[in-house]
This record gives structure tokens, C-alpha cells and sequence, in this order.
């Protein structure tokens, strides 16, 4: 039993659940997925409440943020990180933060104040490690427009930092940086048909995403030019190299970041090469 998180990681998890082998198919009314995998059932439901259900023991696994395991205080295991998010593949931070315009410096400064967050318990564990006496109230949601008429400072979630900016506040602290997490039930985690096939989710759930920043490139070259072309390609591996029909001529075959395509196929094509092709990738497994 699978928990999948409803809201805004919806459509990126189903799009990585389909690049890792896993079609996923959910009516828009309903919180139980059709999977393409017999062994398989899941349910979609809040991401912050996974890692709940998971402790439970009503799902044998499931995918969820790194802040709410820590804000449940589940006992999980992890499996594995998966670093991605509805805007970027890079990890999350909770922030502290006021009014651009207002007199708090520093987060001492909010002593006897108050501060508005979805994350409750790990904001008020925050403020006692700093021996901050504060008021911490739930906040349900567009927290960035309660400063300053309702509260002194909030913590919210954030990506790029564009709605921070957007909102005209000002960044104190990172509470917290977080990202999705796999994580299983410990019993079922003690099971090893169920662990076999949480760790074969697990393996391909990466495979996908390392494949995300990467492409295939696949090439002709002359013999005298190996050399040069080989050091020119910032590899995963060595490439494949097998010989052609051609007497001096040799095929390569390699895996780059897609990044540096751009920059190295100008180089490739100088030293000779030929039937440049650039190919991408579902999953890249080490």
C-alpha cells in the first residue's frame, strides 16, 4: 500500500512514478489511483499527512517532505531522497521572516511577539533551542499576507524565494531545508518481499530522477581524434567505444549532463566528429 501526496507534488509524482516504469491514473474526484503494477494499491491524500499513515502502518510506504516527518515526529524509515518539487529539482526552505520595513533584526528580536506557520511544533522547538519566548499560532494557509496586521514574523515554505520577494518581506533564518523523502513503515520494512519491492521503487523512483539532468550522446570519430574527444566529454563513465567498417573510425557512445551539451558539441564537431545524436532519458541506474 502506497501513499501518494495529493496537492501540489500531485502531477510531479505521477510524472516521475511514469518516467520510473508506474503509470498512475487518478480521477479528479477520487483519492485512489488506478497503478499499473498488480503488487501495487495506493491512496492519495495530503502530503502532510503521510508520514502519519505510514508510522501507522496503514501504508507500507510512501512519499512525503522531510518537514513533516520532523513536524510528526514519525518513526520511518528512509529510504531514499528524492529532491524534487512541483517548481525545481532543488530542496525547499522554511523561512523566518518579517516586513521588509520592520525594526526585527535578528530572530531574539521577536521575544514576547507572535509568529503564524503551517509547521507549528517545529517552529516552537526552533524558539526554545534559542531560548525565544514567542507566541506560534497555526496558520491555514496564505500566511504570507498575515504580516504585519496579524502577527509579527510568520515561517513559510519556500522554493525560489519569489513570493518572499513578491510579498515585500525579508528573510531572518532558515528554519528547516527539506525535500520528498521514500519512506516505509518499519514493519513492513522488516518484511522481505514487501522491503524487496519498496528497495526496487526506490532504485528505479532515483534512476528517474538522475535521468532528468542527463542525456544520452552518441557519436562517429576519427581514430587520431580519440584522444581529444575523450577528453573533452565530462562523463558519467568512460564512453563506449566500438569500432565501424570504416577502417580509422570508431562509434562512441556516452552520458552527459544535459547542461554541457550546448558547449560540447561545437568542441566534437571541431575534432571531427560526425552523426552527432543527442538523446534523453528515462532512467539512469549506478
Amino acid at each position: 500500500m502506497l501513499g501518494l501526496p495529493k496537492g501540489s507534488l500531485e502531477d510531479s509524482t505521477i510524472k516521475l512514478f511514469a518516467k520510473a516504469g508506474w503509470k498512475i491514473a487518478v480521477n479528479s474526484r477520487s483519492y485512489k489511483p488506478s497503478i499499473n503494477d498488480d503488487e501495487l494499491d495506493g491512496r492519495f491524500i495530503r502530503g502532510q499527512e503521510v508520514s502519519r499513515y505510514v508510522e501507522h502502518g496503514f501504508f507500507d510506504c510512501g512519499l512525503c517532505g522531510q518537514d513533516w516527518i520532523l513536524e510528526n515526529e514519525s518513526e520511518v524509515v528512509e529510504v531514499c531522497d528524492l529532491i524534487y518539487s512541483r517548481a525545481s529539482n532543488q530542496k525547499s526552505r522554511w523561512v523566518l521572516c518579517v516586513p521588509e520595513a520592520s525594526s526585527i533584526r535578528k530572530p531574539a528580536d521577536l521575544a514576547g511577539k507572535r509568529v503564524a506557520t503551517e509547521l507549528v511544533g517545529t517552529v516552537r522547538r526552533y524558539f526554545a533551542q534559542k531560548k525565544v519566548a514567542v507566541e506560534v499560532e497555526f496558520s491555514w494557509g496564505a500566511t504570507e499576507v498575515k504580516v504585519p496586521d496579524l502577527v509579527d514574523a510568520i515561517v513559510d515554505l519556500t522554493e525560489t524565494g519569489s513570493s518572499i520577494r513578491a510579498n515585500k518581506l525579508r528573510i531572518l533564518d532558515t528554519i528547516l531545508e527539506t525535500n520528498t523523502k521514500f519512506i516505509a513503515n518499519k514493519k513492513a520494512w522488516a518484511d522481505p518481499v514487501k522491503r524487496r519491492k519498496i528497495e526496487t521503487i526506490g532504485l528505479l523512483l532515483r534512476g528517474a530522477l538522475e535521468a532528468e539532468s542527463k542525456v544520452g550522446l552518441k557519436m562517429n570519430a576519427p581514430k587520431k581524434a580519440l584522444a581529444k574527444i575523450i577528453k573533452a566529454i565530462p562523463a558519467l563513465r568512460n564512453p563506449t567505444i566500438s569500432p565501424l567498417s570504416i577502417a580509422g573510425w570508431v562509434a562512441l557512445e556516452t552520458i552527459i549532463d544535459e547542461r554541457v551539451v550546448r558547449e560540447i558539441i561545437p568542441q566534437l564537431k571541431a575534432f571531427g566528429a560526425e552523426g552527432i545524436v543527442e538523446y534523453p532519458l528515462n532512467k539512469v541506474v549506478y
